[in-house]
């Protein structure tokens, strides 16, 4: 087959979406909508990836950062023919096809490419249009036929009564051949309401050349969907989160309300995992089998092994929490975190780039913020790492079957052996041996009968 090149029209303000944010950056299920459309395209493995950008050009081209995508930038937005131009200086003596996508229509598939492009390819087309049969089809351009065979693509903004009772929709997904096409790009005309170069105009263009001009209609409408609004970006993410839940569910995942469970894309959930209602599952976590997540638990790029219990209103962000372990209620672990196999974390206990090992529990109401705790170590509640001086973080070491008394703070940098016991209410601010006690804390005094020598006192 002859090349492929890839162009994404990203250019777009999106002046319905009432943002500053380019509407091709708005987020559906984990990714942007350009970012969608640009890994169906990455699925063909064309020869090249090119992004017209305009609104925005800056934040488009550094969200996507690596890609390994062309952009080129169509200053001013005069339309879609006059953005396909912008790709000359890229495109123009290479030879294949160019398939034309929109960076707002994010639920395109790869299969729906490849059927475009062999068609595109059979028919020895100059053009060819992905249409669509919309019941309600208000706001897209009509195909127009004669004797069966498209003619011209009427914008609904031009069309006449008649047309826009027409149902068959052009999607702005096209096919085209290279070769002649910039030289037609260059005689399209803005003899339109909007005055702007559109680019259904190739249709008409290419017939009147004797050019042959191809469709391939989709299956499914919802698929080539675009997203000019935030009522529509809300509706497509309910659409793409339902298949999500669907795909969970056949592979053996129970979801007890998948109306209200949001997991994105690349989420993966072993089987006979429980998730309860109002679960967040994000970017690319991994939930092992046999585990339960309870609710309004947010897990965001984290793997959790098999058997883990996640109690309701816990976090865990970039982390990782190995077979057997029970989080929450109420835990939140942070970056970095590392909690080894059949570890306790408890009601309001945070973590931050602390590794636990297997068997050790906060069960309560602390703070363990860059350290190393060992096996089988129990830190008790109120416990505090101290690890930030007000310049620098220093680390926290605990090893093996340490008993933490409660309410005990840890002076960091620090190292308490195996086996040491803190007493409850300790500052603890030198290492202590393996097996040693320490108690940091003032003796108490009992002064007898202070409180009625108080009240005797006379006042002034």
């Amino acid at each position: 087959m002859d090349e492929t090149h890839i162009v994404v029209l990203a250019a777009g303000k999106g002046t319905r979406m009432k943002s500053q944010v380019p509407k091709v950056l708005h987020r559906i299920s984990g990714f942007t909508l350009v970012e969608r459309v640009l890994r169906t395209a990455e699925a063909l493995k064309p020869s090249s990836i090119t992004l017209v950008v305009g609104h925005g050009a800056d934040d488009v081209k550094a969200s996507l950062a690596g890609s390994g995508a062309n952009f080129v930038v169509q200053e001013k937005q005069l339309g879609t023919g006059h953005a396909l131009l912008q790709t000359r200086p890229l495109l123009e003596g290479k030879s294949g096809v160019v398939v034309l996508l929109s960076g707002d229509v994010p639920l395109l598939t790869s299969n729906t490419l490849r059927s475009l492009i062999e068609t595109h390819v059979q028919s020895q087309a100059a053009a060819t249009v992905v249409t669509a049969d919309m019941a309600r089809p208000f706001g897209y351009g009509r195909i127009v036929r004669t004797n069966g065979r498209i003619s011209r693509i009427v914008e609904e903004r031009d069309a006449s009564p008649a047309q826009r009772k027409l149902t068959e929709i052009n999607s702005g997904i096209y096919a085209f051949e290279l070769a002649p096409l910039f030289a037609a790009l260059d005689s399209i005309g803005t003899a339109n309401n909007q005055g702007e170069y559109y680019l259904p105009d190739l249709v008409a263009i290419y017939r009147k050349q004797k050019r042959t001009v191809a469709t391939w209609t989709v299956e499914r409408a919802e698929e080539i969907r675009g997203i000019n609004s935030r009522t529509e970006l809300a509706e497509v993410s309910a659409m793409v989160r339902q298949q999500k839940n669907e795909e969970l569910m056949a592979a053996g995942v129970t979801l007890i309300d998948p109306a209200t469970t949001y997991v994105d894309s690349d989420v993966v959930v072993g089987a006979d995992t429980v998730i309860h209602p109002c679960v967040f599952l994000e970017g690319s976590t991994k939930i092992g089998v046999a585990c339960e997540i309870h609710s309004g638990t947010r897990i965001v790029n984290s793997t959790i092994g098999d058997r883990v219990c996640v109690r309701n209103h816990t976090v865990v962000t970039d982390s990782t929490v190995e077979a057997g372990s029970f989080l929450g209620p109420f835990a939140h672990l942070r970056p970095g975190s590392q909690v080894g196999e059949d570890v306790h974390i408890g009601n309001f206990v945070e973590l931050k780039k602390t590794t636990m090992g297997k068997g050790a529990k906060a069960n309560h109401l602390a703070y363990l913020g860059d350290a190393i705790i060992g096996t089988a170590t129990n830190v008790g509640a109120g416990t505090i790492t101290c690890n930030y001086d007000g310049e620098k973080k220093h680390q926290t070491v605990i090893g093996n079957n340490v008993f933490v008394g409660s309410n005990s703070t840890l002076v960091a940098p620090i190292t308490l052996a195996d086996g040491a016991y803190i007493a409850a209410g300790s500052a603890v601010t030198k290492d202590v041996p393996a097996g040693a006690l320490a108690v940091g804390r003032a003796r108490q005094e009992n002064k007898e009968g202070w409180r009625e020598k108080r009240r005797q006192k006379p006042t002034s």
